[in-house]
Parts: structure tokens; C-alpha cells; sequence
């Protein structure tokens, strides 16, 4: 097969204006760009380089940025932010999240949590706020993946809804425009949607051509939830500590190659162009703009066919790249058990 074109940066008209992307109702009828800029840095880029990518990527039309107090640069990216707000577009043009970290899930630090990525964000709302994981499970940065909180344990559904009951506060507050939920399950869904007073609107979740969780998504779709895809791209820089020898890579996948050199273009905007027409909403990360103005354009012209759709659906390994060993609550447990993969919620 031969070697397929490198994305070039576009040349930039902006007497024309930026191309934007197109957006997608949520279940309470607000609107979100299919696409994202992902601000996760990983352990290789910084936070200065992250803010840098945002306050270009709205240059060329990104309206929607994906954050978390997490990632440690929420104040670089407030920077940016203001420089967006005063030279691009207004803030009601813009789509931003965050997230609560798990050392924050107490009723109490919810609000504080959230108002601390305010601050840092330099915004008067969030249009989406996040729990980031359903376990209260925490880790330092750069652990190894045998690393365990010492207090770490499993999904408890009544600490949760203690969680999402000052999650529905900071709505009726008007601090945040909506709520959702991240890493979830079926089961843990399920409950939640039993109990919740006010219901998420999306489920951030590990998407890609090689882990496409095909029923989960039907689920959230038949009830009005977004799947929001985190590593569309099979997470290609992710740190060698969450690698696995049985780990695949959807970007050398030999149907999503010849499909890219038949639109010749690179087989990452394969990758995008498929979730979003499959319905998703994604949110790659890159700080090189060749890189992120190619992702965007990916998402706004020359669509796939049906057959390409269908090829690249038959390309799922179930392979799952975002493990979150982390997260155990237990010596000599499985990764799988963060997941229910038997369809119940695993048991303490």
C-alpha cells in the first residue's frame, strides 16, 4: 500500500470567516459542535502549548473545548479564553466543559470544585459539567498502573447520587448549563436515570473504529444521551504506562488506510468523519495545528459512503485503551471489573 499524504495546514481566509462545525441537539433541545478540541496534554505536552492550540483553534473555527480541572491547565486556558472572547467571538458563541475529578466527589466539594474551574477558566458558566468517573478513586500524576487510592472502593449508587444531587444544584444555581456523566456502564446508567431529578445530557466515554461499544451507544441514543467520544483516534500519544502488548491501533487498520488514500486524506480523519456520522460528538486532542485544522475540516466536507460506514463498523476489535487500573478498589482484581462486563455491577 503506498505511504498516504501527510494533513497540510489550510490556507486561511478569514475575510471569508472561519469554517464552523456543525452542531447536534441534546435531549433538552441546546446545541454542541460535533467536534472538540480536547485539552488533555498527556504527559508530553504543556499546559502553555495546550492554551496555545485553543486560542488557534477558535481562530479557525473550533467552538467547542473539552476540559477538566484534572488536567492541570484550566488557568492557562482561562488566558486563552479571554483572548478568544476579545478578538475572535463572544463567549455565547463557545461550548466549554469541565469536569469533577473523583478526589471530589463529596456533596460538599462538588460546588467548590466546580467553582475553583470558573475561576480558573475565567467564565460565568460551564455549558457542560462532568463526572469524570463514577468511583471516588484517585491517583497521583504519572503513577504506574498498580498504583491504588488507599481508600479506593467500588461504585456505591447512594454516594453517587449524593454526588449528582449536587451536581443538579449547580444547574438550579446556574453555574453550569448542563450535566453528564463520564466512564459509565449500562448498569450504573440505568440507576442513575431511575433516580436523577434532572438527567444527564451525554455520556463521555472511549470511542473509536476498534472499541465502537455499539450497544452502549444505541442505549444512550434511544434515550436522548450523547456519546461524547474521548481518543477517537485510538489515543495514538497516550503514555507508555496505559499501553498493553494486546492493544490495537485503528489508524494502521488496513480498511481504514485503503479508505483514506481512496479520499486522500490521513486515516485520522477517517476515524472522525465515521463517529460523527454515526452520531457521536468527538473530541480529539492535538497541539499542532496542522493536525487540529485537519480534524475540523474532516467533519465538514466529503462525507463517507454507506459502504465505507459499513466497512469500517465491521473493523471493531473490542478493544478497550483507557483501561483505568487506577480505579480498582482491590489487590488482584481485573480491569475489566471497572466495566460490568458480565452486566451487573461488579460487587465490592
Amino acid at each position: 500500500m503506498t505511504p498516504l499524504p501527510q494533513a497540510t495546514n489550510p490556507t486561511r481566509d478569514l475575510t471569508q470567516g472561519p469554517t464552523l462545525a456543525p452542531t447536534r441537539a441534546l435531549g433538552n433541545g441546546a446545541r454542541i459542535p460535533v467536534i472538540g478540541l480536547g485539552t488533555f496534554g498527556s504527559d508530553h505536552v504543556s499546559g502553555a502549548q495546550v492554551a496555545a492550540a485553543v486560542l488557534d483553534a477558535a481562530k479557525i473555527g473550533y467552538r467547542q473545548f473539552d476540559c477538566a480541572s484534572v488536567y492541570g491547565n484550566e488557568p492557562l486556558i482561562g488566558e486563552a479564553l479571554q483572548a478568544v472572547w476579545k478578538t475572535i467571538a463572544p463567549r455565547e458563541e463557545f461550548w466549554i466543559t469541565s469536569k469533577l475529578w473523583n478526589d471530589k466527589h463529596a456533596p460538599r466539594d462538588v460546588a467548590s470544585s466546580c467553582e475553583q474551574s470558573l475561576r480558573d477558566l475565567k467564565l460565568e458558566y460551564l455549558d457542560l459539567y462532568l463526572v469524570h468517573w463514577p468511583f471516588p478513586n484517585f491517583h497521583p500524576p504519572g503513577c504506574d498502573i498498580d498504583s491504588r487510592s488507599p481508600d479506593a472502593r467500588p461504585y456505591v449508587h447512594a454516594e453517587y447520587m449524593e454526588t449528582w444531587g449536587a451536581m443538579e444544584k449547580l444547574v438550579e444555581r446556574g453555574l453550569v448549563r448542563q450535566i453528564g456523566t463520564s466512564n459509565m456502564t449500562i448498569p450504573k446508567l440505568e440507576l442513575v436515570l431511575r433516580d436523577a431529578r434532572i438527567r444527564p445530557v451525554c455520556n463521555e466515554m472511549e470511542l473509536h473504529p476498534h472499541f465502537q461499544q455499539s450497544e452502549f451507544v444505541a442505549y444512550l441514543m434511544e434515550r436522548r444521551i450523547q456519546p461524547i467520544g474521548f481518543c477517537p483516534l485510538g489515543s495514538p500519544g497516550r503514555p507508555e504506562r496505559d499501553r498493553t502488548p494486546t492493544d490495537t491501533a485503528p489508524l494502521e487498520d488496513p480498511v481504514i488506510r485503503t479508505i483514506a488514500e481512496e479520499h486522500h486524506i490521513h486515516p485520522a480523519a477517517i476515524c472522525l468523519k465515521w463517529a460523527v456520522q454515526r452520531g457521536e460528538v468527538v473530541t480529539p486532542f492535538s497541539a499542532n495545528p496542522r493536525n487540529y485544522a485537519a480534524n475540523l475540516r474532516a467533519v465538514t466536507q466529503d462525507p463517507l459512503t454507506q459502504e465505507e460506514m459499513e466497512k469500517i463498523a465491521a473493523t471493531d476489535r473490542r478493544c478497550r485503551l483507557i483501561k483505568g487500573h487506577v480505579f480498582l478498589w482491590k489487590q488482584n482484581q481485573s480491569w475489566e471489573d471497572l466495566w460490568d462486563e458480565q452486566g451487573e455491577i461488579t460487587p465490592a
